[in-house]
């Protein structure tokens, strides 16, 4: 997948993981950020179990990234030191 492909997965997942987690966005640049890091996060948690992990810009992808990117959130906001709820 292209670095563009990886950005688009990455804003995608990291909004629709901030949504999850604390109903708001993080921002747009946060929002990519912790969106790549959950892709990669989810890619290696789903290969740890067995599972495939990204392999491309399809569905299951973005379900990995997604999932990925709210464990990714949730360490985020207890190491901040916020909490999830508005």
């Amino acid at each position: 997948m292209s670095v563009i492909g990886w950005i688009v997965l990455g804003l995608i997942a990291g909004f629709i993981a901030s949504k999850i987690v604390n109903r708001r966005g993080e921002g747009v640049l946060l929002d990519i950020v912790l969106g790549i890091v959950g892709a990669l996060v989810g890619g290696f948690v789903f290969a740890q179990l067995g599972a495939t992990g990204i392999t491309g810009f399809n569905l299951y992808s973005m379900f990995v990234a997604v999932v990925g990117a709210v464990v990714v959130l949730l360490i985020y906001h207890m190491i901040a030191g916020r909490g999830t709820t508005p």
